[in-house]
Parts: C-alpha cells; structure tokens; sequence
C-alpha cells in the first residue's frame, strides 16, 4: 500500500528556525515564478508530512531543502540553467547549513541530468549522500505536481515525460533515474509505515 501524506496546513517552523528562514527566502525567489511557487509550497507541507521517516536532528534540514530546492529557477541566480546546482551554489555562498545545501544540489535524480548537461563534475563540488534525508526529499517532490496537487510517483513521472520532449535533457533523465528514485520514494513510504 503506497503512503502519501497529504500536505494540512503551514510547515511548523521548528527546528532552529532553518525552515522559516529557507520559507522566507524561497518566497523572496521563488514565489515571482507564479505556479513553481504553488508546487514549493507543497512539497514543504509533503516534506513537513514526511519527517517522521528521517531522524529527529535532520527534519529541519528536510524541510528547509524541501523549501529551498527549486531557487535556482530564479533568475537571479540561475547562472548555468541548471536548478539544483545554481540553487546549491547560491545557499553555499550565502553559508547555509552542508546538508541542506548538498540536498537542494541532489534532490529529484540531479546527479543523472548533470550527466545529461555535461556538469557532472560541477554538482561533484557537492558531496552526494543516498540516505534516508534524499529519499524524504525525493518522495516529497516527486508525490507533488507543478502546481501543488498530489500525486503518485507513477503520476509525476508521467507527468514530466510528457511536459518534455523526447530528446530534452529533463526527458532522457527521467527514461533512467525513474526507476531509481521510485526506490527512494517506495523506501520512504516504508519508513513512514513503521513510524
């Protein structure tokens, strides 16, 4: 049986207060983006649904990046077009906490469209982590579509094959991480059961 929390309501803001902080700044870049700022807003309360999956210590780190994780389509600071790695250069400059920096750099399969865009080695300034933190931000953005509406992974991924072209970067990605990251939401669906 597949677990999908549906998002209720604000994300607390707890936790040190990381995640007001990245809900002010994301708002600030994000929100002039229009409907990228209704599928943010959702996967902040999906990353908020799905904390109990990660240790107590790291859930202000997963919804900060839940938060966080699509900056880099703002075109301040969108320099190489690539959002996880100018979203993670960008906090890094600004001395955001490594883990949710290095989250927003990986979050949804990055590290297979770099491979995609010929900027491996740039995201590689990045340390990759596959733990239970990603999956949690994995499951949250890819249960959530464009523009906030819940979906299943299955949804999502259909969903993004069809909004891009066959020989789009985005589009190839997906043809190879999907399966991959349907391991990451599936494992955090687990976690979640057995909270």
């Amino acid at each position: 049986m597949q677990y999908i929390p549906e998002p209720v309501g604000p994300v607390p803001s707890a936790d040190m207060g990381l995640p007001e902080e990245a809900r002010r700044l994301a708002e600030q870049l994000v929100e002039p983006l229009g409907r990228r700022w209704l599928h943010v807003q959702a996967v902040a309360r999906r990353a908020s649904a799905a904390a109990p999956a990660v240790k107590q210590s790291d859930r202000g780190a997963l919804i900060a990046a839940a938060w966080l994780h699509d900056i880099g389509y703002a075109p301040a600071i969108g320099h190489t077009r690539f959002h996880p790695l100018d979203g993670a250069r960008y906090l890094k400059g600004q001395g955001w906490p490594a883990n949710v920096v290095n989250l927003v750099a990986h979050h949804s399969g990055a590290r297979f469209e770099a491979e995609q865009r010929g900027l491996a080695a740039e995201l590689a300034e990045f340390p990759f982590a596959d733990n239970a933190l990603l999956d949690a931000l994995v499951f949250a953005d890819l249960t959530t579509g464009p523009a906030g509406e819940s979906l299943t992974y299955d949804e999502r991924i259909s969903e993004i094959l069809c909004r891009y072209a066959p020989d789009d970067p985005v589009h190839r990605t997906w043809i190879k991480a999907g399966p991959i990251l349907k391991e990451a939401v599936e494992r955090t669906e687990r976690r979640l059961l057995n909270t």
